[in-house]
């Protein structure tokens, strides 16, 4: 195969979406696994409060702030993604994330 081969097909892929965008209503907030690929761990509560505090983080009450979320956790440090994650969701619950 030659290097015109090759880029033609990165142009195509790129032209094409990976996935289909429905036309349905618009989230509000930010998935907190993307606020959390966002932080290195171990991190402290109050870290974390301070760099993405003002993140609004989809809940199934609609969008709330981390800081907001985190001020009422009472864990002080987490060792893992998933144990900021985990505590995320023991304050804001788990299930279908509220639509505009």
């Amino acid at each position: 195969m030659s290097d015109t081969d090759a880029d033609g097909e990165d142009e195509e892929a790129e032209a094409e979406p990976a996935v289909e965008l429905g036309d349905g209503p618009d989230v509000a907030g930010e998935p907190v696994a993307r606020v959390a690929s966002r932080l290195t761990w171990p991190a402290k509560n109050s870290d974390v409060r301070e760099q993405e505090g003002d993140a609004e983080i989809r809940t199934p009450d609609g969008p709330q702030t981390l800081d907001d979320v985190l001020a009422d956790s009472e864990v002080p440090l987490f060792e893992s993604r998933s144990d900021f994650v985990q505590a995320v969701e023991e304050v804001v619950g788990r299930g279908p994330v509220a639509t505009e």
